[in-house]
């Protein structure tokens, strides 16, 4: 007769991204989690980083990971909030490294939590090589990028067919300023971008397009705190992107798509590119 494996616990696996280490969990005493929790509402969370938050030891957060996230943490973990603001105060990247570093060594199992994604605009290649240089072992838990919360937001698609086959992620700006592109190639009608941080940098980006022969009548749509209870979505063109963002005053985060409309306005897009045109004339 074949034996009756019901009662025999599952082996444990070793950890990915960290090289010898077995473990019954998420995390593991002495290794660092980078996480991603998804872009604020706390139902976007994966299961496995919400494992995580109640497992960690000590959970190093970003500015952005929302309040809701954080109360999902166990009680006893040390929470530390070493987030980012662009043009803005911020935590050295080499002070972050040092407390991953130092938690890990302490044999502590350190969570390092992002907003949305930990692999997109997240500088994590800096702290994974942060951990690999002191032989400190790492694991990546990923998330819902903004983008993914914002597009569905607005009830559109980052892709069509006979549309757009391709999709940009780009930042607003960099470590030098205002980040530059391939604007020719955003500038072509059909494309489709999703720009991270880019409030800042409106006015940088439409002068870009226009001087590339973008349309002026380019639907752009901005949503602030996408997923989230205060989510708020401006619906533009090109041409009036600087104006109606400074008027609409957002203080949180949010996402700008280049090329997209909200489904409802897209059929008004016609009528807005033909009074744009004569205005124009």
């Amino acid at each position: 007769m074949p034996r009756d494996s019901s009662h025999i616990p599952a082996p444990l696996s070793p950890l990915p991204g960290a090289t010898g280490v077995m473990c019954p969990g998420v995390m593991c005493p002495g290794v660092v989690a980078f996480a991603g929790s998804g872009p604020g509402d706390p139902d976007l969370l994966t299961l496995k980083v919400l494992k995580a938050l109640q497992e960690a030891d000590v959970i190093l957060f970003d500015r952005l990971v929302s309040a809701e996230i954080m109360a999902l943490a166990h009680d006893g973990a040390i929470l530390e909030n070493v987030g980012k603001e662009g043009f803005g105060p911020s935590m050295a990247q080499e002070d972050i490294c040092a407390r991953l570093v130092h938690h890990a060594r302490k044999g502590r199992k350190v969570l390092r939590l992002k907003s949305g994604d930990p692999s997109l605009f997240g500088r994590l290649d800096e702290e994974l090589t942060a951990c690999e240089t002191a032989d400190v072992g790492t694991v990546i838990l990923p998330g819902i990028t903004a983008a993914s919360a914002a597009v569905a937001a607005i009830g559109q698609s980052l892709t069509q067919r006979g549309r757009n086959s391709s999709v940009r992620f780009l930042t607003g700006h960099d470590m030098k300023g205002f980040a530059d592109h391939d604007w020719a190639q955003l500038a072509r009608p059909g494309e489709v971008a999703a720009v991270y941080m880019g409030k800042k940098s409106a006015r940088f980006v439409q002068g870009r397009m226009l001087m590339h022969g973008a349309d002026r009548a380019t639907p752009v749509t901005v949503v602030e705190n996408a997923s989230r209870a205060d989510q708020r979505v401006l619906a533009t063109t090109l041409d009036q992107l600087p104006a109606d963002l400074a008027a609409a005053d957002f203080g949180g985060p949010a996402l700008t798509f280049l090329g997209l409309a909200p489904r409802q306005h897209a059929a008004a897009l016609p009528h807005l590119r033909d009074q744009t045109q004569m205005e124009l004339a």
